[in-house]
């Protein structure tokens, strides 16, 4: 099983100011970088599409947090799987993610609206527990959408964020301990912020955090070669077992496996 964990709004040195464990645990069981890179704009929907497609805004078009149909419609990571034979599971707190795989494609697709304070992520977070403890699917992704919330309502950096940040901290934590341990994990953020926005080229905006840790990617390593959103569908599809789409522009993370 490949689980994929999404930290929405989570800047790379929020890990540490916010007293985070269980995500520092997980950069030693694999490979990692705190330097990784987003896509312009730095939103939610443009970034989770050029995850999925990998390829920029430019490409497939989706600019703002409203879908649009692309023009030049090209196959994303679920699509991709579906047609290796591989069943694909979302568990999401954000309606808009839907449009990240196209219809008939997905397995299993959980999503509800949540209660907008510090308990945003706990309804969805049972729900992923389940999912992954079931092994019914081949590739599942999860997304915790309250750090980007609390960014906006408090600004990010500030206690009020920090605080949601060591919450979700623990969630992740307990996801990772009801995995098999043969699962391969990638979890990263979106993109950062500052203030109470994102959306800009600034470095608090578009460095994230990238992590990944599995049975054969390398323990307690530092990524060396520069890493992007449009990186992680390639590196998901390795872990996999498949081949990545010829439209794809990202790469894989080779330089993290071991073999």
């Amino acid at each position: 099983m490949v689980v994929f964990i999404m930290i929405d709004g989570l800047r790379p040195d929020a890990i540490a100011a916010a007293g985070c464990e269980h995500l520092p645990a997980f950069q030693r069981r694999g490979a990692s970088t705190m330097r990784a890179q987003s896509v312009m704009p730095s939103v939610t929907l443009p970034c989770h599409t050029s995850i999925f497609h990998s390829v920029p805004p430019g490409r497939h078009g989706i600019t703002t947090n409203h879908y649009i149909p692309m023009a030049r419609p090209l196959p994303g990571l679920v699509e991709v799987a579906r047609l290796a034979g591989k069943k694909s599971a979302f568990v999401h707190n954000w309606e808009p993610l839907r449009d990240l795989a196209r219809p008939e494609q997905l397995s299993y697709s959980w999503c509800h609206e949540p209660n907008l304070d510090h308990t945003y992520d706990d309804e969805m977070h049972a729900e992923a527990v389940r999912v992954v403890t079931q092994q019914r699917y081949d590739f599942v992704f999860v997304y915790y959408g309250s750090v980007d919330m609390a960014g906006h309502a408090y600004g990010w950096m500030e206690p009020g964020y920090l605080a949601q940040a060591k919450h979700v901290d623990q969630l992740v934590g307990d996801l990772l301990a009801a995995m098999p341990a043969n699962t391969s994990v990638i979890i990263q953020a979106d993109h950062g912020g500052h203030d109470r926005n994102h959306g800009t080229d600034c470095a608090e905006d578009m460095t994230i955090p990238w992590m990944a840790a599995g049975p054969h990617v390398k323990a307690n390593y530092t990524i060396q070669a520069p890493v992007s959103l449009l990186d992680t569908a390639p590196t998901l599809a390795r872990m996999l077992g498949i081949a990545p789409s010829d439209e794809w522009d990202g790469r894989c993370v080779d330089e993290i496996f071991t073999a």
